[in-house]
C-alpha cells in the first residue's frame, strides 16, 4: 500500500522566532551561532531555521526515528547535520556551544498516520509504537509478558486513565484466553469494551494508547535528561523553546523552567550567597484560532520559552 504521509509543523514561526530572537546577526544578514533541533521529525522547524541562518551558522538535529533521519538526508546544506539518537544525547555537545535549542515533543503526523508504526487506534496495524524501530521492545512484546499490576500502573501514570486497573485485567484475561494482543485494532476494541464512559468526542482508547507509547519510548525520562543537558550546552543568552502536547510533558517543562528561574538558598548555610538562577522564563505561546482550525492536532500545543542566564558558567556549578 502506498501512503502519502504529510506533516504540518505546529507553531512554526513562533518557535523559530523565539529560538533566534537573541542571536547575533552577520553583517550580510542571517543569524550566527550553532543551533539544535532536538526533535527533527519531518524537518519543518529545521528548514525554516536554516533559511534564517547566516552562511557561518550551523544547525545540528537529533532524532531516533530512522525515517526522520532519512528525511533529513534530503536537506543538501553543509550547515546542517543530524544524529540518529534521541534528544537525551544532547549532552554530547560541548558545554556552552549552542545558541538555541528547540524541542517539539510527541509524535509526528507521518508516524501517527502510518498503520505499520502502530501509534494510532484509527488504523489496524502491528502494535509497535517504538520511535526507534531498530531497538527495544514493541508494545505488543511488552504486553505479552508484563504483570497486570505493572500494566495498570503504566496506563494510570502515563495516561491518567481512571479505568487503568480494569483495562489491565482485561488485557491479562485476553492473553490467557486467546493469546497476546498483537494489533492496534485488537487493543482498541478491548479497551472500548472495558471503558464504559468517556469524555464526549474522545475515543475510549486514547489514554491507553498515549500511556503505552510514552512508556515504551521512555519519553518523560528522556525529556528530563534533555532539559538538564540543555542547561549545559546553552551559552549565556541562548534560548530554549519547547512545544508540549499533553499535560504530563508540559508539567515537566513548566516545573523545570520555574526551578531554574529562581535563586536557590541553602538552608544549611543561611549566610551563604544563593545559587544563581540559570534560566529566565520568557512565557508561553499557544496556537492561534486560525492555526487550530487549519491543523486540529495543534489545539493542545503549548510553547514555553526560556533564556540561559550568564550568572553561572555553562559547565555547571561554581
Amino acid at each position: 500500500m502506498s501512503l502519502s504521509l504529510t506533516h504540518t509543523t505546529v507553531l512554526l514561526h513562533e518557535t523559530v522566532d523565539a529560538v533566534l530572537a537573541a542571536a547575533p546577526t552577520a553583517p550580510g544578514g542571517g543569524c550566527l551561532g550553532t543551533f539544535v533541533d532536538a526533535t527533527f521529525g519531518r524537518g519543518g522547524h529545521a528548514r525554516l531555521l536554516l533559511s534564517r541562518l547566516a552562511p557561518e551558522g550551523r544547525l545540528i538535529a537529533f532524532d531516533k526515528d530512522a525515517e526522520a533521519v532519512a528525511e533529513a538526508a534530503r536537506i543538501p546544506d553543509a550547515r546542517f547535520s543530524i544524529r540518529h539518537e534521541g534528544f537525551a544525547a544532547l549532552g554530547v555537545l560541548p558545554p556552552g556551544s549552542v545558541a538555541g535549542v528547540l524541542m517539539d515533543l510527541g509524535v509526528s503526523s507521518p508516524q501517527i498516520d502510518n498503520p505499520a508504526r502502530g501509534f494510532s487506534f484509527r488504523f489496524d496495524g502491528p502494535l509497535d509504537m517504538r520511535m526507534d524501530t531498530t531497538r527495544g521492545q514493541s508494545v505488543a512484546e511488552w504486553l505479552a509478558t508484563a504483570e497486570p499490576q505493572q500494566i495498570a500502573e503504566v496506563i494510570r501514570d502515563y495516561g491518567e486513565e481512571r479505568f487503568a486497573v480494569q483495562i489491565a485485567k482485561a488485557i491479562a484475561a485476553r492473553r490467557q484466553e486467546r493469546g497476546p494482543i498483537s494489533t492496534t485494532a485488537e487493543l482498541a476494541e478491548l479497551v472500548a469494551g472495558t471503558v464504559k464512559t468517556r469524555e464526549p468526542g474522545q475515543n475510549p482508547a486514547t489514554r491507553t494508547f498515549q500511556a503505552l507509547r510514552i512508556f515504551i519510548n521512555a519519553e518523560l525520562e528522556e525529556l528530563q535528561q534533555a532539559l538538564e543537558a540543555s542547561l549545559t550546552v546553552l551559552q549565556p543568552g541562548g534560548r530554549l523553546a519547547v512545544i508540549s502536547f499533553h499535560s504530563l510533558e508540559d508539567r515537566i517543562v513548566k516545573q523545570f523552567i520555574a526551578t531554574h528561574s529562581r535563586e536557590v538558598f541553602d538552608r544549611r548555610a543561611p549566610f551563604a550567597a544563593p545559587k544563581a538562577m540559570r534560566l529566565k522564563a520568557l512565557g508561553r505561546i499557544k496556537p492561534s484560532e486560525a492555526e487550530v482550525q487549519g491543523n486540529p492536532r495543534s489545539r493542545s500545543a503549548i510553547l514555553r520559552v526560556a533564556e540561559r542566564t550568564d550568572a553561572e558558567p555553562a559547565g555547571g556549578a561554581r
